[in-house]
């Protein structure tokens, strides 16, 4: 499991520092401004070579494990109400008919708030490092260790959740859908299946 982490993290993370520089981009930068995808992959590797796209890689296991927090929060909650439920109502054993969609909602967003929690300060140190150099060419962190000694020297913990709002105000409506089709796509067919 730990090979294919390390393999998704080295194919993603030049998307990542890309991705991160486009959004962070303003005049001040070094350099003329990147006008796309492909042309910021030139000019990082030509100004910075091709290291540069891989900074920001160490914190990149603990965001792809986001996804396994997120199902494992949404399993263990589930199997919480479920369980509770049958205590309090004999009527039924099928789990799907002791959930509704208000739960798969709630279920959904409560398993995304988990897992933004555990891995968003790897999101903030990782979109720090990937930072384009300031006009002097010099980068603000130089390393994922740097970025997170600064940010907590500097900032506090508040430091490590900037941004952290509106990444949710995104996320958990997203989750909450995503959980409803799930689990009333699942329930569908399970009826087909018996029928």
């Amino acid at each position: 499991m730990g090979s294919i982490l390390l393999l998704v993290c080295l194919l993603t993370n030049p998307v990542w520092v890309v991705k991160t520089r486009l959004q962070l981009q303003n005049p001040q930068h070094h350099g003329r401004p990147y006008s796309g995808l492909s042309d910021a992959f030139k000019i990082i590797l030509k100004d910075e070579g091709w290291r540069a796209l891989y900074k920001g890689l160490s914190p990149g296991p603990f965001l792809v494990a986001h996804g396994a927090i997120q199902f494992t929060a949404y399993e263990e909650l589930r199997k919480i109400i479920v369980d509770f439920r049958r205590k309090h109502n004999s009527s039924s054993d099928n789990s799907s008919d002791l959930l509704t969609t208000g739960d798969y909602a709630a279920l959904g967003a409560s398993s995304k708030l988990a897992a933004i929690l555990a891995t968003y300060p790897f999101q903030v140190i990782r979109s720090r490092v990937q930072q384009r150099p300031s006009t002097d060419g010099v980068p603000r962190y130089i390393d994922s260790r740097h970025a997170m000694e600064k940010t907590a020297r500097l900032e506090g913990i508040r430091g490590f959740y900037r941004g952290i709002i509106a990444n949710l105000l995104k996320n958990l409506p997203a989750a909450s859908i995503t959980f409803i089709v799930y689990e009333n796509v699942l329930n569908l067919l399970k009826r087909t299946r018996k029928d």
